[in-house]
């Protein structure tokens, strides 16, 4: 068992998230234009594939996936992003990443520190906290409606290839090694089962508590933080976030 369940915490977040589509499909199209600068097939193109499937998890129209694919082939001298992560510490000294994809540098570090410092937290030096994190492979798939019992779907993940697996009322969650991912959300997609969430993402090591008079303080500093146009991903290990 992975030991730190996110996905019924974080719901809320995501759904408030849902609320703001625009933004998030804008955050996806810069993601896919960047992958797909390296090529814009998808079955020779493991990375923009990667995204791709994420844009479609969230029902960003095929539309605005091909509008980001064809706005990177067709155009070599297009704008270019540079690819920056940010660590620090937020209220109570939880560990945080901030991945962005910028074409303005001084703009996201002074976005970035000051949604930071304005809520408690600080910024570190490269290399304070990603330590404490995996790369690891992280699909959910939401219990209702299926028809199979924890112990069949618990074997059949790991016959997939997976490395955890966290069972509550609401969803499996499924954690793997970031190299094994594709292998394994292919498997299960050919065993029928639909996905919220199907990424890579950055997990702790270690999840941490955070104290409830430091916990509006601490979301306030997400909220800035995810709602920058140049922040693409906010991980953190505090537990259920």
């Amino acid at each position: 068992m992975a030991g730190h369940s996110k996905w019924k915490n974080i719901q809320g977040r995501k759904n408030a998230q849902d609320s703001k589509r625009a933004k998030v499909f804008q955050k996806l199209a810069k993601e896919i234009f960047v992958a797909a600068k390296a090529g814009g097939d998808v079955s020779t193109n493991a990375s923009l594939r990667l995204v791709v499937d994420k844009a479609k998890a969230v029902n960003m129209p095929n539309d605005n996936i091909k509008r980001a694919i064809d706005k990177a082939s067709g155009n070599a001298n297009a704008e270019h992003y540079d690819e920056i992560t940010y660590e620090g510490y937020g209220p109570g000294g939880i560990a945080v990443l901030v991945h962005t994809l910028t074409d303005n540098r001084n703009r996201t570090s002074t976005n970035v520190r000051v949604a930071f410092n304005k809520n408690g937290g600080s910024l570190g030096e490269t290399g304070s906290v990603a330590y404490m994190f995996d790369r690891r492979g992280y699909i959910v798939i939401v219990r209702e409606g299926l028809e199979v019992d924890e112990d069949t779907f618990m074997l059949e993940a790991i016959e997939a290839g997976a490395e955890d697996v966290e069972i509550s009322e609401e969803a499996f969650e499924v954690y793997t090694e970031a190299g094994a991912f594709t292998e394994v959300k292919d498997a299960l997609q050919a065993a029928d089962y639909r996905f919220v969430t199907a990424e890579l993402s950055m997990i702790p090591q270690v999840s941490s508590g955070i104290d409830e008079g430091k916990k509006e303080q601490f979301e306030r500093m997400l909220d800035a933080l995810e709602d920058d146009d140049d922040v693409q991903e906010v991980y953190t290990n505090a537990a259920g976030y």
